[in-house]
C-alpha cells in the first residue's frame, strides 16, 4: 500500500489489524514452461529481463513474499546446468542465466525465490501420424528409452522413481542448485506417480528391487527414500535453504467427508507427504488445494494434523476461476483464504501468477483487501531457533525531495540478514502488529520513501533477520516529526 495511506490508518486506529498476520507464507508459482507466466518467447535477453522485472514489481506491490519460480520442467532447465539442457522458452544469448537473474531480483524486493522443480516426468515422447484404413493415427517413433531408468506412459517419458539411477540423477541436479545459486528454498512437483499408476510399467523394477513389499508400499518408499535424500543433500549444503514439495490436495482418503475417493496423494499416486512433515524432511508444505468448501476445508484441516509444526501452505487454484475450467465465483478463493487465516495455517500459495496479476474475475482487488500490510515469513525454528542482536546506529532525516531516510549497521560483519521497517505512533514496537510493518526482506541497511507531512511525529525501529527468519528486538528506535516545518 503507498505509505501516506498507511500513516492514515495509524493515525485513526479505528480499523482492527487482528485480522491481518504479521507472519505469514505469500506464495506464487510463477510458470516459466510454455512461456506461461514467463517469458515471451522468441524476445532478446533485455526484453525479457524487464518482463520479470515487471512482475516481480506488481508482486511486491501486492505484498507477495515468496516465489516459487520454475527452474526445471520436463527434463530442461532455466539455469546454467552441466546436467540437463537448457529449455527454449528463454533466450539462450549473452549466457543469460533465468535463475540466477529470478533470485538476484526477487530480493532486490524482499522476495524469496525458491527452484521449483518438476521430478519425474520427462516429456512427450516424439510421436508421427500413420495412416491404418481409412483413419489416421498417432504413433510413438522413440519407443527406446531414452536413459536405462526411462518409462514410457501414454505417450509421456517419466523417470522410474523405483529405479536408484533416477535418484542419483534428482539429487546431482539439487546439489547443483544448492550449491551454485543463492536459492532460498527448493520446490518439487510431480513428485509421485503417474494418476494411472496401475499402467506404469514398473514391474520389472519391482521384481528387482522390491524386496518382499507389496508394489503399493514400494512406491511409496520409492519416493519417501528420494525426499529424505534430497532434504539431507540440501541440508549438508546450506541448512537454511528450505525443502518443500506440491503433493496433491487430498492427503489420504476421509472416510466421513469423501469414502470413495480415488484421487489422493496417498492412495492413488503413492505420495506419502504427511510422513515427509512427520519424520522432519520437510519444512513446508504446498498441497494443492484445487476445489471447493466441502473438500477444501476438511482437507486443510487433514494436512494441519500432519504438519509437524511446520507451515502448511494451501495452493489456491485461482485458474479455476477461468471459463475453460471449473468457471468458479471469485467468492471460492476468498472464502479459501478465509477459512486459511481461521484454521491457523501459515499461508497461501496461487497457481498461477498471471492470473493473480492479470486480476481474473477481480482476485488480485479481492487479496489487496487481504494483504494490506507487508507480511513476514514464519520462523524454521526446527533448523535454528536463535535470534540475531538488533541493528546499531539508526539514523534517520529526510532530503529536500521530501523523502525520509533511514540507515543502520549490521549486528554482525559475518552474516546474512534482510531486515524489517517498523513504524508506531509510540515508543513501544508491536512486533506482531501487522499495520506497523512498514517493509520487510530489505537486503540492504538502508530504507527511503515518501512520506506524510501534518501535526504529528512517528517513532521507525528496524530489525534484523537471519536466514532461518529468526528476528531480533528492535533496534533504539528515532523519532521523526512530520510537521511540514520540520528540517
Amino acid at each position: 500500500m503507498k505509505f501516506g495511506a498507511l500513516f492514515s490508518l495509524l493515525l485513526f486506529s479505528a480499523l482492527s489489524f487482528a485480522q491481518y498476520p504479521a507472519k505469514e507464507v505469500r506464495a506464487v508459482w510463477l510458470t516459466t514452461n510454455w512461456g506461461l507466466d514467463w517469458p515471451v518467447r522468441g524476445t532478446s535477453v533485455e526484453s525479457q529481463k524487464d518482463q520479470l522485472r515487471k512482475i516481480l514489481d506488481q508482486l511486491q506491490a501486492e505484498h507477495i513474499n515468496t516465489v516459487l519460480f520454475q527452474a526445471r520442467e520436463q527434463g530442461r532447465v532455466f539455469y546454467r546446468s552441466s546436467i540437463e539442457p537448457l529449455s527454449p522458452f528463454f533466450n539462450h544469448d549473452s549466457n543469460f542465466d533465468p535463475l540466477a537473474f529470478a533470485i538476484d531480483e526477487c530480493h532486490k524486493r524482499g522476495i524469496e525465490c525458491h527452484a521449483w522443480l518438476i521430478t519425474y516426468p520427462m516429456g512427450r515422447a516424439q510421436h508421427k501420424t500413420v495412416r491404418r484404413g481409412r483413419k489416421k493415427t498417432q504413433v510413438v517413433v522413440n519407443q527406446t528409452p531414452p536413459a536405462p531408468n526411462y518409462k514410457l506412459m501414454e505417450g509421456t517419458w517419466y523417470l522410474d522413481p523405483g529405479d536408484p539411477r533416477t535418484t542419483e540423477h534428482l539429487l546431482s541436479m539439487v546439489k547443483e542448485i544448492v550449491s551454485n545459486y543463492d536459492v532460498d528454498g527448493i520446490h518439487f512437483d510431480y513428485i509421485r506417480y503417474p494418476s494411472n499408476t496401475r499402467q506404469f510399467p514398473d514391474d520389472d523394477t519391482y521384481r528387482k528391487y522390491g524386496n518382499g513389499m507389496s508394489k503399493e508400499d514400494w512406491r511409496r518408499n520409492n519416493i519417501n527414500q528420494f525426499v529424505f535424500a534430497a532434504y539431507d543433500t540440501v541440508k549438508s549444503i546450506k541448512k537454511w535453504v528450505q525443502v518443500s514439495s506440491s503433493p496433491l490436495g487430498r492427503y489420504r482418503v476421509l472416510h466421513d467427508v469423501a469414502p470413495n475417493d480415488g484421487w489422493t496423494a496417498y492412495e492413488t499416486v503413492f505420495q506419502d507427504a504427511g510422513y515427509w512433515l512427520q519424520q522432519g524432511k520437510h519444512d513446508l508444505v504446498f498441497p494443492m488445494m484445487y476445489y471447493r468448501k466441502h473438500l477444501f476445508n476438511p482437507f486443510l484441516d487433514d494436512w494441519s494434523k500432519n504438519a509437524n509444526g511446520r507451515p502448511v501452505i494451501p495452493g489456491l487454484g485461482v485458474y479455476q476461476m477461468m471459463g475453460s475450467e471449473q468457471d468458479w465465483p471469485l467468492d471460492d478463493i476468498s472464502d479459501q483464504v478465509s477459512y486459511s487465516r481461521q484454521s491457523g495455517v501459515q499461508g497461501q500459495a496461487y497457481f498461477r501468477v498471471g492470473n493473480l496479476l492479470g486480476n481474473l474475475k477481480g482476485v488480485k482487488d479481492m487479496l489487496g483487501s487481504y494483504y494490506l500490510f507487508p507480511a513476514k515469513l514464519p520462523s524454521l525454528s526446527w533448523l535454528d531457533n536463535e535470534a540475531p542482536n538488533s541493528p546499531l546506529n539508526l539514523e534517520l532525516y529526510k532530503d529536500k525531495e521530501g523523502n525520509l531516510h533511514l540507515k543502520w549497521d549490521a549486528p554482525d560483519s559475518t552474516e546474512d540478514f534482510t531486515y524489517t521497517v517498523y513504524v508506531s505512533k509510540v515508543d513501544d514496537i508491536d512486533m506482531n502488529n501487522a499495520s506497523e510493518i512498514l517493509a520487510t526482506g530489505l537486503r540492504c541497511n538502508n530504507f527511503s520513501f515518501g512520506y506524510s507531512e501534518g501535526e504529528f511525529g512517528m517513532y521507525y525501529s528496524v530489525t534484523a533477520s537471519d536466514r532461518y527468519h529468526n528476528e531480533s528486538v528492535p533496534c533504539v528506535s528515532a523519532f521523526f516529526s512530520h510537521a511540514s516545518n520540520e528540517q
